[in-house]
Formats: structure tokens, sequence, C-alpha cells
């Protein structure tokens, strides 16, 4: 990173997370993406470390965001919604990411439909964390943070 004093997560948000809250709260609680990310920094500013959000519905959104962390965020926790099951694009850019991957997901998608069950982001991740509902954002800055070798106060 430019500067070694300042870390900085990037946390990366897929297709239809906007809508957390009131979409399928059944499956994915009824907490906005704004509370998780909110969860997420809070999380992260206790080891003094920085989040920056950022959300696409679209693949190619996501793959520039993870281009442009290169050099800038010292780490990735990605919830990459559906481009989980599918976009090898998105996977490529994070195996070009020099830096700790924590894929993210709030549900199970080994529990859900067949389809969900094969993720193209794993391979490139150095944790997973899935089924967690939003305790799941905490936990994936905390792995994060660890992986940086950085502990919580």
């Amino acid at each position: 990173m430019t500067d070694p004093t300042h870390r900085s997560i990037l946390l990366l948000s897929g297709p239809n997370l906007n809508l957390l809250g009131e979409r399928q709260p059944a499956v994915y609680g009824t907490a906005t993406l704004d509370a998780h990310v909110a969860t997420a920094a809070e999380r992260a500013q206790r080891a003094g470390v920085e989040v920056e959000h950022a959300q696409s519905n679209a693949e190619v959104g996501l793959v520039e965001a993870v281009h442009r962390a290169r050099g800038v965020h010292d780490a990735i926790v990605v919830n990459a919604g559906a481009v989980t099951h599918y976009g090898w694009g998105l996977h490529d850019a994070l195996a070009a990411f020099d830096g700790p991957v924590v894929e993210l997901h709030l549900s199970n998608p080994s529990a859900r439909e067949p389809w969900r069950h094969t993720s193209v982001v794993s391979p490139v991740a150095d944790v997973v964390i899935q089924g967690a509902g939003g305790l799941g954002y905490r936990l994936a800055v905390d792995a994060a943070l660890g992986l940086l070798g950085l502990d919580l106060p």
C-alpha cells in the first residue's frame, strides 16, 4: 500500500444487495445494506482500519472496483450475490488482488437451490463466511483483520 500507516478494507456488494431489508427478509433479514456497512466500518475502526464500500448490480462494476482496490486497499470482503455462482471475471480480478479476500454470504448458499452450491469466488478467497446473517459482516471484518495481522483492542 502507498501509506503503510493507513490501512483499509474494500467491502464489495453485488447485485440486489441494495435491496436488503425489503428483499426476501426471511432469507436475508431485515437489516439494510447501509446497516451492514456501518457494522463492518465500526468493527474495522476499532482496529484503526477504514472501510470503503462499493455496490454494483453488474459484474463489470465489481471487477472494476477490485481493479481500483489494487495498491489502495489491504483486504477485500466480498458479498458478490448471484455473481458468486458464475462471475469468472470477478474470480480473475480477485485472484490478481495482492491481499486477503474474504467471501461473505448472509444466507447459506449450500442449503439453498442447487445452482447456488458452486462458488467461483471461493477458490480465490482466503476465508468463506456464510449463513451467519448480519453477524457475518462482523465476522468477515474480523477475519480480514486477522489475516492482516491486526488485532482488535
